[in-house]
């Protein structure tokens, strides 16, 4: 791991059963690395009894897993790599985002590199080198057939999700009983570290409305409504449930070329597999139900975008954009100075409505424009214009 040479703490951070354990022991066993687990009660006591003393009786090298569950190790931690300073000392995992936790981030600033691990793409279960966001950055789609439609097999891929775990059960029932005992063990154990909250009992009902709300605009009061909460509260909820990766806000894009855009977060769940078991959609249910399916194809393909996005060398950032005649675009990416669009469609044809918000954000950043795909359920590569082309979905993580 490239990190491990030039970092003193590496943290591998992402949702619970993503596969954070078996990487780092995977890297740890072949340079040496001590295993320890906070989801052990004796070693959690332990370092919550005396962080400084339990630091300082460390190995040499080591891996510390679930740390987000101590969090009073993280000032000692600093102390301890401030004294001796030096590459690959500590890998960490945790099943909490620390970024959304200022004093941790803080006390480790500059000594840790942070790398986001996510369920797994659709391209790693095809076991492609998929090269979709180079192209998008480069305005450089090949036209003609690249890809197949998908049909149902769309809607299985959705309702399966991305966990190993779930991945590996031999029925779509058995995966959604998985899913549905996952988010509870999430909510009861990982909540309960980060906070104690009235809501307790209430926050996996809160969990199925924000599956149901999905690849939609965040409207914290009306998730907050049958809870009879404040709005202020229900933000603080909807942080608990974004620090444990089970959702996340994807931010508006602005410009000052462009008025009366809404400034409004979508909110979107962590894994589809997750969003279906819910909603309890199966892929017969999920096919049926088209506008739910839509809706549900969005947040699917904005999380294989941001796994891929994981892979590439240059940091590529996510939004989206609305503006009030509801012209939009579901994902604007941003690497390196470029901005590329994409709009998620369900349908098998495209038509030159379908990039108005594409358009309008070629317009809004001119030269710094590389391309706009509309990602469609069909199989050959269409030129809409200059920079703008209506792409197979499976053109993803297939290669034709």
């Amino acid at each position: 791991m490239e990190a491990l040479a030039d970092s003193p703490v590496v943290l591998i951070h992402g949702p619970r059963q993503c596969g954070k354990t078996t990487l780092a022991r995977q890297v740890g066993d072949e340079a040496g690395f001590v295993y320890l687990s906070f989801d052990d009660d004796v070693q959690r006591a332990a370092a919550q009894t005396d962080p400084v003393g339990y630091v300082a009786d460390l190995p040499e090298r080591v891996i510390l897993d679930e740390v987000q569950r101590v969090p009073e190790l993280f000032t000692s931690l600093k102390a301890a790599v401030d004294v001796r300073r030096v590459p690959g000392r500590f890998i960490l995992t945790g099943s909490a985002n620390v970024l959304l936790v200022p004093k941790l981030a803080e006390s480790l600033a500059g000594r840790m590199e942070i790398l986001r691990l996510h369920p797994l793409a659709q391209a790693e279960l095809a076991g492609e080198a998929v090269d979709f966001l180079p192209k998008l950055f480069k305005g450089e789609f090949k036209t003609g057939s690249v890809g197949r439609r998908l049909g149902r097999d769309l809607a299985d891929r959705m309702a399966a999700g991305g966990y190993p775990a779930a991945l590996a059960r031999a029925t779509a029932r058995r995966r959604a009983a998985w899913y549905r005992d996952y988010s509870e063990t999430l909510v009861q154990r990982d909540i309960r570290d980060l906070a104690r909250i009235s809501l307790m009992d209430g926050l996996s009902r809160l969990l199925t409305l924000a599956a149901g709300q999905t690849a939609r605009l965040l409207n914290v009061s009306d998730l907050a409504a049958p809870f009879q909460v404040s709005r202020p509260t229900m933000r603080q909820y909807l942080t608990l449930l974004s620090r444990i990766f089970l959702l996340e806000e994807l931010p508006p894009w602005y410009s000052n070329r462009m008025s009366r855009l809404i400034k409004t977060p979508k909110l979107h769940m962590g894994d589809t597999g997750l969003v279906c078991a819910l909603l309890g959609m199966d892929t017969e249910g999920l096919w049926r139900e088209r506008a739910l399916f839509g809706q549900i194809l969005e947040t699917f393909l904005y999380q294989e975008l941001r796994r891929q996005a994981s892979w590439q060398e240059e940091a590529v950032s996510f939004s989206h954009f609305r503006d009030k005649d509801m012209v939009e675009v579901d994902f604007v990416l941003e690497s390196r100075g470029k901005v590329a669009g994409i709009e998620a469609k369900a349908s098998s044809t495209v038509t030159p409505d379908d990039f108005k918000g594409l358009l309008k954000l070629q317009q809004a950043v001119q030269q710094r424009f590389a391309s706009g795909v509309v990602l469609y359920d069909g199989e050959a590569a269409v030129p809409f214009g200059k920079n703008l082309y209506a792409v197979p979905i499976s053109a993803l993580w297939e290669k034709v």
